[in-house]
């Protein structure tokens, strides 16, 4: 069972998160790097309250083979990043384009 008094690790390593990451415009790319930056200051347990985060999970989206549950979490006034936990890690796979995206409606 995960420990959620254990401070969060980032899993930065997915591509298309990297490219979404990389592909905002500055300021929303500087806003995205603070709430990285104070995701690695909580607990898994803040995390889970923080309601500047808002961590919450897709229904509307079947999550890979190997994962039980996949969420979506604030990073910007405008954009959510869509992870999973993985123990400690946070493994952050996308940065949709939009609200809909994130949840996979069209």
């Amino acid at each position: 069972m995960p420990d959620d008094h254990a401070v969060v690790r980032l899993d930065l390593n997915n591509p298309v998160f990297q490219r979404d990451l990389l592909t905002l415009q500055k300021t929303e790319r500087h806003a995205a790097l603070d709430a990285l930056a104070k995701l690695r200051q909580l607990t898994w347990q803040q995390v889970y309250r923080d309601k500047g985060l808002h961590w919450e999970r897709i229904v509307s989206v079947k999550p890979p083979p190997g994962i039980t549950a996949i969420y979506s979490l604030r990073l910007t006034q405008s954009r959510r990043a869509v992870a999973y936990r993985d123990g400690e890690f946070i493994r952050l796979l996308s940065i949709p384009p939009d609200h809909d995206a994130t949840y996979g409606k069209k």
